[in-house]
């Protein structure tokens, strides 16, 4: 079972060390893995998997292949809203799934309660050049690895090409363009809206300070320190700006991906959402009327000319501590997010950038789009990817981070306060967090 003591080794900052995990949450309750806990020869595994995609297409035809290694999938909610919960539950009961989908942010807290197998026990370092270096990087700790990476989300901008031509406003290639845009489309669009602005958005929201620059999270290997930043200059940056849109009623403040805002999607009230690439299904899926109508473009840009991404969500697949099957559990992991046919299989599902290598044109992704006007869109997420600031670290608290900062910006907009006092107040409470954990934080001023 891996140490509380390992060292948290993220993406670049790997080769210099970040803070331990001293926390002193639980530990799970599961058996420690043994070489004793693989089946006997000729004997069938069912390895139980949890997620919240919808991944059973490739799971089938794993099974259909796979007649010794049989995967069941349970559906459990999304991230936030239960499915992390839940897992922690079952881990600390001592009866966890043997894989679980596990979102980038939210693998350290499973560090930091041991929830999850080193999986460089059973060979998986050798399977890394199959895997873009910064997302198989998302799942290495100490130098160990313990999650698959599955995929990413780089950033763009969808928008409604028919709209914007018949209101004569020009695709925005800037934040100050997407401004004048947003007055433009109010003026012109009778009642129609750029883009709607989530108040309960607080993993969104951290794409857009990313973005900018901005680092909410950094760490001092030689101090054992966490160090939040979330009120720096470039996050309140952001946050003026969005608080200058609101105060102009230039955004629709609503969540996004619920009735209303899919309501207001297909018949043209927002012209535009800045999303991720597995933004692309849920707009063929929850508006289908707007068949062709739609084009993607990379994020509006701080400086002109500059190519600056971010990533909205990301996934790996882990082998939960307490898997009686690890070595099955790896191979299937590694065969999920790297075999062509279950890249294409879940690429139609809408999972998300996949962590695989891959050559582009001779994927689904490559291909051009009909809901896009035929448009090869991905062609713009692969640029996106490419320009991700891959030094964005997370910390063992993520999910309350996000909880105290949407309640800042929900309590904001409900009582016209602004968004910039919103991370003020949130910063605070992140210190606060980390240090009930068991762990060394403190302030960037």
């Amino acid at each position: 079972m891996p140490s509380r003591r390992k060292v948290l080794a993220w993406g670049a900052a790997a080769a210099a060390g970040a803070p331990a995990l001293a926390g002193c949450g639980e530990s799970p309750g599961a058996a420690r893995l043994s070489a004793e806990t693989r089946p006997r020869p000729g004997g069938k595994v069912r390895l139980a998997l949890w997620t919240w995609v919808p991944l059973q297409k490739s799971v089938d035809l794993w099974n259909r292949t796979h007649p010794d290694i049989q995967v069941q999938v349970q559906i459990v909610p999304a991230n936030t809203s239960g499915g992390y919960q839940k897992m922690h539950s079952a881990l600390k009961a001592g009866n966890p799934p043997d894989l679980a989908q596990v979102e980038f942010y939210a693998l350290p807290e499973f560090m930091l309660v041991n929830g999850l197998t080193d999986l460089s026990r059973y060979g998986a370092d050798k399977l890394r050049k199959s895997y873009v270096d910064w997302q198989w990087n998302q799942g290495v700790f100490g130098g160990r690895t313990y999650a698959i990476p599955q995929a990413s989300g780089p950033m763009g901008l969808y928008y409604r090409k028919d709209l914007f031509e018949r209101w004569d406003v020009e695709v925005p290639g800037t934040w100050d363009e997407f401004r004048q845009a947003a007055r433009a489309i109010k003026k012109r669009g009778a009642g129609a809206r750029i883009c709607s602005f989530n108040p309960s958005g607080g993993s969104w929201f951290s794409t857009a300070v990313w973005q900018r620059g901005a680092h909410w999270i950094r760490t001092d290997p030689e101090t054992d320190t966490w160090i939040v930043d979330i009120d720096g200059e470039q996050s309140l940056d952001v946050a003026d700006y969005w608080d200058g849109l609101i105060r102009e009623d230039l955004v629709a403040l609503m969540p996004d991906t619920q009735a209303p805002w899919y309501r207001d999607i297909q018949t043209g009230q927002l012209a535009s959402w800045l999303s991720a690439q597995w933004g692309d299904a849920l707009l063929r899926g929850n508006a289908p009327g707007t068949k062709g109508k739609w084009r993607v473009t990379g994020l509006p840009q701080w400086e002109a000319g500059a190519h600056a991404s971010s990533n909205y969500g990301g996934s790996s697949t882990a082998v939960l501590q307490g898997s009686r099957h690890p070595v099955e559990a790896l191979e299937f992991a590694h065969w999920l997010n790297t075999d062509p046919h279950s890249i294409d299989l879940l690429v139609a599902a809408g999972y998300g950038w996949p962590a695989a290598r891959i050559d582009l044109k001779k994927t689904a992704l490559g291909k051009p789009d009909p809901f896009f006007g035929g448009q090869v869109y991905n062609e713009v997420f692969q640029t996106s990817d490419r320009n991700v600031d891959t030094s964005w670290q997370w910390s063992p608290t993520t999910t309350q981070s996000f909880a105290h900062i949407q309640d800042g910006m929900a309590r904001a907009v409900a009582t016209g306060g602004t968004l910039v006092e919103a991370l003020k107040d949130a910063q605070g409470k992140v210190v606060d967090d980390l240090r009930a954990k068991g762990l060394k934080a403190r302030s960037a001023r």
